[in-house]
C-alpha cells in the first residue's frame, strides 16, 4: 500500500493557478501569488482599529491582521468592500506589485 501524497494547502503548482497563466520566471519563490495592500496605512490615517474595520466588514478581526500581513488574499468581494469602506479605488488598497515607500523619489 502506498501512502497518499500530501501538499501544503498554499502550495500550488503553476499549472493550477487560478488565472491559468504560468508564473513569471523572475518572480521570487513564494511571491508569485502575493497581493500587497495598504490596509494598515489607511487604518492608521483614519484612526480605525482592526476590530472596528472587521466589524464594519463583517469579518473576524484576525482576518484584518492576516490581510495586513499578506498571509491571506481577500476575495474580490471583500477587496471591493474594503476599498468602498475607505472611499478609494480598489487599486489604491491592493496591488500585485509592492507599493513604493512613501518619500521615495518617483513614488
Amino acid at each position: 500500500m502506498t501512502e497518499p501524497a500530501t501538499t501544503r494547502p498554499d502550495a500550488r503548482p503553476d499549472a493550477a493557478r487560478a488565472d491559468g497563466a504560468a508564473a513569471p520566471e523572475s518572480a521570487p519563490e513564494g511571491a508569485r501569488d502575493t497581493v500587497y495592500n495598504r490596509i494598515s496605512m489607511l487604518r492608521a490615517e483614519r484612526g480605525i482599529s482592526r476590530r472596528e474595520l472587521a466589524d464594519a466588514l463583517g469579518v473576524h478581526y484576525q482576518t484584518v491582521g492576516y490581510l495586513e500581513r499578506g498571509e491571506y488574499s481577500p476575495s474580490l468581494f471583500l477587496a471591493l468592500r474594503i476599498a468602498e469602506y475607505f472611499g478609494v479605488a480598489v487599486e489604491v488598497v491592493f496591488s500585485t506589485r509592492p507599493f513604493p515607500r512613501l518619500g521615495d523619489p518617483g513614488a
